[in-house]
């Protein structure tokens, strides 16, 4: 995977980027599946890149529990947000789901004044902000899906928010369907009841991960 794809490192060359991680001490750290990358509040902090394999963000809850808050492909970031905020985060887990590569990136050699002055630097910084946005998006958009009474109510807001983002009726979830269960916070036995009943109903079309809306789904 090249740096260069990624959200992060939008608009800078390889060889900027190259010169850039030199300059920030960038670190490669592996991790097997299973494992707890990063736990928020605790040790230096740092924005992560994903370079292979897969990632899950967690928030450990006082019962013990999980709750999925974003899964991460190659090329995901973590962390970015983070790096904003003075509150504590202590029940913020990156885990690993296979074994993973990420390189890490400190904070404060992202948001220090450079002084080069080096327009890859700038842009940068730019990414990061722009990621900020994004993801406070995609925060509010999970409000708008929990702040739904029912099962039923929340799996058709989050299917109307990912058919407006692939702009088609039909789309592929971004997550498996135990993971879905995870995202709007309900036993996944009721999800999958709820949607044989709204397959019945016509509200909608499943096969495995993809989804199919009618025009008129409501």
């Amino acid at each position: 995977m090249q740096l260069s794809n990624t959200a992060l490192f939008q608009g800078i060359t390889q060889e900027e980027i190259a010169r850039m991680l030199a300059c920030f001490h960038a670190r490669t750290e592996r991790c097997a599946a299973g494992d707890t990358v990063r736990t928020y509040g605790h040790g230096p902090e740092a924005v992560g890149i994903l370079k292979s394999g897969a990632l899950s963000i967690e928030r450990m809850e006082l019962d013990g529990g999980r709750t999925l808050l974003e899964s991460l492909a190659p090329g995901g970031i973590f962390g970015e947000v983070l790096a904003f905020s003075s509150l504590a985060h202590e029940s913020m887990l990156v885990v690993a789901h296979a074994p993973s590569e990420i390189l890490f990136i400190d904070y404060a050699h992202i948001l220090k004044r450079c002084e080069k002055a080096c327009a890859h630097h700038s842009l940068l910084v730019r990414n990061v902000l722009r990621l900020v946005s994004d993801k406070t998006v995609r925060l509010s958009e999970r409000i708008e899906v929990l702040s739904c009474r029912t099962i039923r109510e929340k799996l058709l807001c989050y299917f109307g928010l990912c058919a407006a983002q692939a702009g088609a009726r039909s789309f592929t979830l971004p997550t498996s369907l135990s993971g879905l269960a995870e995202y709007i916070c309900a036993d996944r036995s009721a999800m999958m009841r709820e949607l044989g009943r709204m397959r019945e109903a016509g509200l909608v079309q499943t096969e495995g991960r993809r989804i199919t809306l009618p025009e008129k789904p409501f």
